[in-house]
């Protein structure tokens, strides 16, 4: 990797890795005295900025930089990446492996909760620097805020090709100025630097444990969007994540945690919003705009993650197909989902309208984040005792270090269930429902169809040894389960008693892998007379492109001719019904679910002017 490349890719990792995390200056060290009503003493202030210090250190530098950005799949990071290397390395363990399955899924449902709190938390916090500016503004802090977050889903349909660009300056002068603001008062009072020794968090935990534990859940603030440090290692690579940690990231926050901590020793009653009483008075207009600006490219960092999992989910069959458009002519990873965006607003703005506070809402952030941390230290040590092979000891050691300070998080966390940690926890708990409820009504539908299916090669058989009428062009059957025959070629013999010259069923697998290259795309069995059972492989992150898949059998010698292929479809109408199988109301859920999905069609990009559906109904 070239400098220049180098530089390109940390720019990017800056703008679009750290936005997150760039912005937890705006209310993580407030949240830390003032959900505790912990008193405003040097003493408090020294342990805080010491846990805080620690925490980047332990969570972010050690265990994802160091440790996490390790595992990665084929390249690919983030919690789907992670589920799928240890799901695969315990394949030969059918119990432990549905179990890591529920769990990282349920780790993934908790994450559309971190991504409606974290953009209602950082525009609002941002916003909320007019109240130190202009104490008469209060009342319209929430307004501006809806009205930002409103702007931000409308123009998400045209994509962030034309502005992703200027993410990465924007975040670099945020950085910056996060950095100059803490070293002015840093410089004003250089004792305050001594809390980055372990001494003061040590000391702090002994003297007021109770304190310390209320603190711990407002201190993982200061670490909120360390996920994707990890999840947009497929975007950037390890190397220039690393560089944009170590480099600015790092040093710029702590300098204005630091900051913020040696204002307060002298100026304690600016505890309210420590961040904005930072700056003299000139500058806190523009300081609001570029922390706003911050805060609506965290948010869209976040976004535009819910999309790439969203799809990938989809992929994995635990979620039904959905609308995506490519935004990007370009980047395939550039992808806009409506009924994602629009329910994602739907949320924020009840967010931000029940709480109508970024301390309200603080109360209801860091149980989510929490629990994917915990859930990704799990992972790892199947990952790095399964897949790597390395000794019991050290796998224990290495994770289980993380694991008890994961863990210690947690339960701080716990106790903000009741404060409005309820509001993510029921966000992922539907989308867990949702998600198990479908991959789970999937497996009952093709047992269904399984049973009452007939084989294909006896049924060619029988077909060819009175053949019907040869058209001319190729029929494309597409089938869920391959050796089975698809209800669209019996219901085509019935009614229209013609067969195609040339006769293809495909079968599409998804892979719990990010890639599959065109190497391995396609697998092709001669059944005779011109029919062919074709089975195409796709990674979650591949585009499941059928035609453009089907053009690799030239190789093989099998020609198609676009103008002449037909693909048939067989869309099962879902009957939910008394006995085994899933309960009554998720039968129902599992029926309205399928019935609503996209079409098919869309999801295999296969061309709309040629194919035919052909509809059945199956009870379950």
């Amino acid at each position: 990797m070239s400098r220049a490349q180098l530089g390109a890719l940390t720019l990017g990792a800056i703008g679009i890795v750290y936005g997150d995390i760039g912005t937890s200056p705006l209310y993580a060290f407030k949240e830390a005295f003032t959900h505790g009503h912990l008193p405003v003493t040097a003493e408090n202030i020294f342990g805080i900025l010491s846990l805080m210090f620690w925490t980047l250190t332990i969570i972010v530098s050690l265990k994802y930089v160091t440790l996490i950005l390790r595992a990665d799949n084929n390249g690919e990071g983030g919690l789907i990446a992670m589920l799928a290397l240890a799901s695969t390395a315990v394949k030969d363990k059918p119990a432990l492996r549905r179990l890591l399955l529920a769990v990282g899924i349920f780790g993934t449902a908790i994450f559309f909760g971190d991504g409606v709190i974290t953009p209602a938390v950082s525009v609002l916090s941002a916003v909320e620097g007019v109240k130190v500016a202009a104490p008469g503004l209060e009342r319209f802090v929430v307004p501006i805020t809806l009205v930002v977050l409103t702007i931000l889903f409308m123009v998400q349909k045209h994509g962030t090709g034309g502005i992703g660009k200027f993410f990465g300056p924007i975040m670099v002068m945020w950085f910056l100025v996060l950095a100059v603001l803490g070293f002015i008062h840093v410089s004003r009072n250089p004792a305050v630097l001594a809390a980055m020794s372990p001494h003061y968090a040590l000391s702090f935990i002994v003297n007021h444990p109770q304190l310390a534990f209320v603190a711990l859940s407002a201190i993982i603030l200061c670490a909120t969007g360390v996920e994707a440090l990890y999840a947009d290692m497929g975007h950037f690579g390890k190397k220039p994540i690393r560089v944009a940690w170590f480099a600015l990231a790092m040093p710029a926050l702590v300098l204005n945690y630091f900051g913020q901590g040696a204002m307060l020793l002298q100026h304690p009653e600016n505890i309210n919003n420590p961040f904005f009483e930072m700056a003299p008075h000139w500058a806190l207009y523009p300081l609001v705009v570029m922390a706003t600006f911050a805060a609506v490219i965290a948010s869209q960092a976040l976004i535009s993650a819910a999309f790439s999992v969203t799809k990938q989910i989809i992929q994995l069959g635990y979620l039904p197909r959905l609308r995506i458009l490519h935004t990007s002519v370009n980047e395939t990873g550039q992808i806009y989902i409506p009924f994602v965006n629009w329910t994602l607003y739907a949320c924020i703005v009840l967010a931000v309208v029940f709480f109508g506070s970024a301390s309200k809402l603080a109360a209801a952030y860091g149980i989510t984040v929490t629990i994917d941390m915990l859930i990704t230290t799990v992972m790892t040590f199947f990952v790095i005792r399964y897949a790597w092979k390395l000794s019991l000891a050290l796998c224990l050691f290495a994770t289980g270090f993380f694991f008890v300070i994961d863990v210690l998080f947690f339960s701080a966390n716990v106790v903000k269930v009741i404060d409005g940690g309820w509001f993510p926890l029921l966000i992922g708990a539907v989308m867990f429902t949702l998600m198990m409820t479908w991959k789970e009504g999937r497996a009952l539908l093709s047992e269904r169809l399984r049973t009452d299916s007939i084989e294909l090669e006896p049924f060619l058989d029988a077909v060819f040894s009175s053949p019907p009428t040869r058209v001319p062009g190729t029929a494309v059957f597409l089938i869920a389960d391959a050796g089975t025959t698809p209800n669209a070629l019996l219901h085509n013999l019935k009614h229209n008693k013609v067969l195609h010259e040339q006769n293809m069923f495909v079968t599409v697998r998804s892979h719990e892998v990010p890639w599959i290259g065109f190497e391995k795309r396609v697998e092709l069995k001669s059944l005779g007379k011109d029919c062919w059972q074709v089975m195409l492989h796709f990674g979650f992150k591949n585009e499941p492109d059928v035609p453009e898949a089907l053009k690799l059998l030239k190789q093989r010698g099998v020609k198609l001719d676009d103008m002449e292929t037909s693909y048939f479809l067989s869309r099962d109408i879902v009957i939910p019904t008394i006995g085994s199988g899933m309960a009554p109301w998720r039968e129902k859920l599992f029926a309205s679910m399928h019935r609503n999905a996209s079409g098919v069609a869309d999801f295999l990009s296969l061309p709309a002017n040629r194919v035919i559906e052909m509809g059945s109904k199956v009870e379950i």
